[in-house]
């Protein structure tokens, strides 16, 4: 038995279309939810629901009981990043008690110089997780994934085709941009093969992008000139405050914005390419399957 958490999520729910894809029953595939009213997609493929809350502690025992993996997609907590931690760590205690043979969890990539970069705390949330992981005495492994092409447009805005600029402190830095429905092949992948205990896999793109880059392709794409432009942050804050974007949303468009051009998100590899057996999709690719 094979159980997903976060299945009504994308990342979840792409990664149990692909165990479906590879030969997994949907009688073995178990699917750990929050809200009922969303899974209407899993029970007309008649997996079997379990509804509960990673801050829920029995409902995660009655979810992992009888269960041999789990995929434990990390928690997207929008308070402090502390919650995520607390949240892997009460999953990770459950499946231990309900005597889970394997978990597969969703980190993020990191270089070991992280501690220095705008996404540090970010990123001790899955230090700290998998630290617990290793502890535990289940066997594990850890995807750590590269941050997803989908976030390009949200992070380019959703007018840049009227306006003809990317407005975006990320100054030169790259990121290796990744399909987050190739990350969840790669997940069943790992859940369907043998030979990944307790080993830890970079998912990323096998190149690093920069905006400037990005900027380029969607100008052929769009047939027009578009232009990238990296304002100081005190006066990309203004500006995105001035358009009447929540603080949250602020927040996080900075610090991933500080991140990359501090150089956090290039990391390069070809363990996701090996696992889905292609090429990952490049960011050329995506831009004109979105903007085409």
């Amino acid at each position: 038995m094979i159980l997903v958490t976060g299945a009504t999520g994308q990342l979840g729910a792409k990664a149990i279309d692909h165990l479906l894809t590879k030969g997994v029953r949907a009688a073995d595939i178990r699917a750990f939810v929050r809200d009922a009213a969303k899974t209407q997609s899993l029970q007309e493929k008649g997996i079997d629901l379990r509804i509960g809350d990673y801050t829920d502690y029995d409902s995660l025992i009655n979810a992992f009981t009888g269960v041999d993996k789990l995929l434990l997609v990390s928690s997207n907590d929008r308070g402090a990043v502390e919650n995520r931690t607390a949240h892997h760590i009460e999953v990770i205690k459950a499946a231990k008690q309900a005597n889970v043979k394997h978990i597969v969890y969703t980190s993020f990539v990191r270089k070991p110089t992280f501690d220095q970069t705008a996404i540090a705390s970010f990123q001790n949330a899955h230090v700290h997780s998998e630290k617990f992981l290793k502890n535990s005495g289940i066997a594990y492994t850890v995807l750590q994934n590269g941050i997803y092409l989908e976030m390009i447009p949200i992070f380019a805005g959703g007018n840049v085709a009227e306006t003809g600029v990317i407005l975006f402190p990320a100054q030169a830095g790259k990121a290796s941009w990744i399909l987050r429905d190739e990350l969840a092949e790669a997940a069943a992948h790992v859940l369907t093969t043998k030979g990944h205990e307790n080993k830890i896999y970079p998912l990323t793109n096998t190149e690093s992008v920069s905006f400037e880059e990005i900027a380029t392709d969607l100008s052929a794409t769009l047939g027009k000139v578009i232009r990238y432009e990296s304002p100081e942050v005190e006066k990309f804050e203004s500006i995105l405050k001035k358009a009447g974007v929540p603080d949250l949303y602020v927040g996080m468009f900075v610090m991933w914005a500080t991140a990359q051009a501090q150089g956090a998100l290039d990391v390069v590899d070809n363990t996701l390419a090996s696992f889905i057996g292609r090429k990952p999709t490049s960011v050329r690719e995506f831009i004109k399957t979105i903007y085409g």
